[in-house]
C-alpha cells in the first residue's frame, strides 16, 4: 500500500518526448518519501480507497515537479538600489563595476554584516520563492573574497537548509571579483582562492560546487582553468559565469572541464555553443540580469535549441544585476524576453535546472524513484506559469510526500 495518492488532476511529468510530459487525468502515488507510481488514473487497478493510505482528491487543476532555482546570490549584506538609478541614467554595469560599485560594494556590505544577519536577510528573500513551489536553490558564494567571509557566506547558506523547507546546493565562488586588497594581482588572488580559501571551506564541508566569472571586468580564461583545476583536484563538479558582457570563450573552456552549466551566455557563439553540445553542458539563462541590465543582445536561443544543448532558467537572484525572488516571473521574462516555449521554460526551471545542479536522479520530473517533490497549481493549463505575471497559483507544496499549503 502507498503512503498517499493523488488523483483527479493533470500531470506535467516533464518526462518523456511530448511537451510538458502530459497525463490530462492522471495520478501519482508516494511512498517512503518517493514517487511510487505515476501514469493516467484509468490504470490505476482496484478502488483508489484501497491503494494508499491517504488518497488526495485534487479536483482539478495541475501537478508539476516542483521548481529548481538553478543560480542564485540570494545570502549577501546590503543592497543596491542606488546603482540601478545611476543605470537608468545611463551608467552600464561595467561603468559601475570600474568605478569601485558593483560586485565590490556588496563584498564590503558582507563582510559588516554578521551571520545572523546575512541569515535573516537571505530567509526573507527566499520565502517568495517557497511559497511558488521552489524545494530546490543553489546559493553561491562571492560576496567574501577573502576567507572568513567566504566561509561565512556557506554556513550560512548551509543554516538555510536547516531553518527552511529546501534543499540547498552550495557553490564557492571566490573567483567572482579581484577584491580592492589584491586589486593589482588578480593572479595572486587567483592562487590564495585555489590555494587557501577553496581548501578550507571543502575542510568543513562547505562545498557542494564550483563557480567562476569569466569576463574581462573579472577574470581570464587561464585564471578561470586554474580554478578549476583546483575543484578537480577536490573532485567537484564546476560551471561558470560565461559570455555575459562578451564572448572570451568561456562556455567552451567550461564543457571541456565537464561543466554542470555555463550560465548568462548572451555573447555565446558557434564554438561554444558546439561544444556545449558535446559535453551536455547545461545553458542557464538569466533573463532578470538581461532585464535589469536593460541589455539588448539576448543568448542565441534558437541556436542553443537546434544544437540540443539542455536550458535552464534561474533568478540569479543578487543585489545588484537581478533583484529577483520570483521564479514564475522569471519564467515569463525567459518567454517574452528569450523566446522561449513555455515548456522551455518550465523544463528549464524543473528538468533542466535540476541537471545544471547534478540532481537529475533525483529531482525535476515526475518519475518512479525521483523524490517526491511537486507542486499541485490551480490554472487549467500548464502554460499559465509562464503566462500570468505577479500572479502565484500554487496551493500546494509537496515535499518528500507531505503537503503544505502554498504561502
Amino acid at each position: 500500500m502507498w503512503d498517499s495518492l493523488w488523483v483527479d488532476v493533470g500531470l506535467a511529468t516533464m518526462a518523456g518526448s511530448t511537451p510538458y510530459g502530459r497525463i490530462e487525468d492522471g495520478a501519482i502515488a508516494v511512498k517512503n518519501g518517493r514517487i511510487a507510481w505515476v501514469g493516467a488514473r484509468a490504470d490505476l487497478t482496484g478502488p483508489i480507497e484501497g491503494l494508499a493510505s491517504i488518497v488526495h482528491q485534487a479536483d482539478g487543476g495541475w501537478i508539476t515537479p516542483a521548481l529548481i532555482d538553478c543560480h542564485t546570490h540570494i545570502v549577501h549584506g546590503g543592497q543596491r538600489a542606488g546603482e540601478f538609478e545611476r543605470r537608468l541614467m545611463g551608467a552600464s554595469y561595467a561603468d559601475i563595476a570600474r568605478a569601485g560599485g558593483g560586485i565590490l560594494s556588496t563584498v564590503n556590505a558582507t563582510r559588516r554584516a554578521s551571520e545572523e544577519e546575512l541569515l535573516a536577510a537571505a530567509t526573507r528573500r527566499l520565502r517568495p520563492l517557497l511559497a511558488e513551489g521552489v524545494t530546490a536553490i543553489e546559493i553561491k558564494s562571492g560576496y567574501g573574497l577573502d576567507l572568513d567571509t567566504e566561509l561565512k557566506m556557506l554556513r550560512v547558506a548551509r543554516a538555510i537548509e536547516a531553518r527552511l523547507p529546501v534543499a540547498v546546493t552550495t557553490t564557492f565562488l571566490g573567483a567572482h571579483a579581484v577584491p580592492p586588497e589584491w586589486m593589482n594581482d588578480a593572479d595572486g588572488y587567483v592562487d590564495f582562492v585555489c590555494d587557501e580559501v577553496l581548501p578550507g571551506a571543502v575542510e568543513q564541508g562547505l562545498v557542494d560546487q564550483v563557480d567562476a566569472f569569466c569576463e574581462g571586468i573579472a577574470f581570464s580564461p587561464a585564471q578561470v582553468a586554474r580554478v578549476f583545476e583546483a575543484a578537480a583536484l577536490f573532485k567537484l563538479p564546476v560551471k561558470l559565469h560565461a559570455e555575459q558582457l562578451s564572448d572570451l570563450g568561456g562556455a567552451a573552456l567550461a564543457a571541456a572541464a565537464g561543466a554542470l552549466s555555463a550560465d548568462h551566455l548572451e555573447y555565446l557563439g558557434p564554438d561554444g555553443i558546439e561544444a556545449m553540445a558535446e559535453s551536455g553542458t547545461v545553458a542557464v539563462l538569466l533573463p532578470g540580469a538581461f532585464f535589469t541590465l536593460q541589455e539588448t543582445r539576448r543568448p542565441p536561443v534558437a541556436r542553443l535549441r537546434k544544437a540540443g544543448v539542455p536550458i535552464a532558467v534561474a533568478t540569479d537572484s543578487n543585489p545588484g544585476s537581478s533583484p529577483v525572488t520570483s521564479l514564475l516571473v522569471t519564467m515569463n521574462m525567459a518567454c517574452v524576453l528569450f523566446g522561449l516555449t513555455p515548456a522551455e521554460a518550465l523544463a528549464g526551471t524543473t528538468l533542466n535546472a535540476a541537471r545544471a545542479l547534478g540532481l537529475q536522479n533525483d529531482r525535476g520530473s515526475l518519475e518512479v524513484g525521483k523524490v517526491a517533490d511537486f507542486v499541485h497549481w490551480a490554472i487549467e493549463e500548464p502554460a499559465e506559469l509562464a503566462y500570468r505575471i505577479g500572479f502565484n497559483p500554487c496551493t500546494t507544496v509537496i515535499r518528500n510526500g507531505v503537503p503544505t499549503l502554498a504561502g
